[in-house]
């Protein structure tokens, strides 16, 4: 296991030295942002074990610090954070454009569906409710990491002053990068793929989570919202089919 530094912050090696993240690019990073010590070296002990690289920060402040000097290949966040929160830290990051397409999985004692929800609606990828199987903690980030690494080939939609970039996960307008979170970019390259067809609530639902992320019917007009809101003049192409769903004109 990598031993965690007293800040919580720097990954190191058995000499005290602090490792360089960008050696091996097949390894990937995992940062854990949770102001419990012996979850951090619970979580970095069996991802370790199956090849992760993890960094740490005890609070959201670092974390987002952390996240942009290390860009990581998937986020775990605690709720229960004094000072900032999980909520806030999500929505942090979910306006940040070099961070948005992050994946961010939630780790919390908190069960209630509104939770859940909320957390959705923010942008959070997935939801580990506490205490969890080191097993569960594995397949859940693998699961996420496999949904965002599966598209291999090259692909790109541009429409009007809008290029999407699939294989990048990038949306930019005018040259300009917008903050999407992983959930609105699938909806916008499910709509706009299908450019001019009207496309159900339920098939949205289905393009929002990917293989089996975590999206349901009763989050797709805040997504749809949000999209919109990012997109500035442009989110007048997504338009609203009363009673049927949503079509990019």
């Amino acid at each position: 296991m990598l031993p965690i530094t007293e800040n919580n912050i720097e990954p190191v090696n058995d000499s005290g030295k602090a490792l360089n993240t960008g050696e091996n690019t097949e390894m990937k990073t995992i940062l854990v942002i949770d102001d419990e010590k012996d979850l951090i070296k619970l979580v970095d002990h069996n991802l370790s074990k199956e090849g992760f690289l993890v960094v740490s920060a005890r609070n959201g402040a670092d974390g987002i610090e952390i996240a942009k000097k290390h860009r990581p290949n998937l986020i775990l966040l605690d709720i229960m954070m004094p000072k900032m929160d999980g909520w806030e830290v999500c929505k942090l990051l979910k306006v940040t454009a070099e961070l948005a397409q992050i994946p961010v999985i939630m780790l919390t004692a908190r069960a209630q569906e509104t939770d859940k929800i909320l957390g959705l609606e923010l942008g959070a990828d997935d939801y580990i409710t506490k205490p969890f199987s080191p097993r569960e903690l594995v397949a859940r980030v693998k699961a996420v990491l496999r949904r965002f690494e599966s598209a291999k080939s090259k692909k790109q939609l541009a429409v009007e002053d809008i290029t999407i970039d699939y294989a990048g996960r990038t949306v930019t307008i005018k040259g300009k990068q917008l903050a999407l979170t992983n959930t609105e970019f699938n909806l916008l390259w499910h709509l706009a793929t299908n450019r001019g067809r009207v496309i159900s609530r339920d098939d949205l639902v289905s393009a929002g989570r990917g293989d089996d992320a975590m999206v349901i019917d009763r989050t797709i007009d805040v997504h749809i919202a949000s999209l919109r809101k990012k997109m500035g003049k442009s989110g007048d192409l997504v338009e609203t089919v009363r009673g049927v769903g949503y079509k990019f004109t």
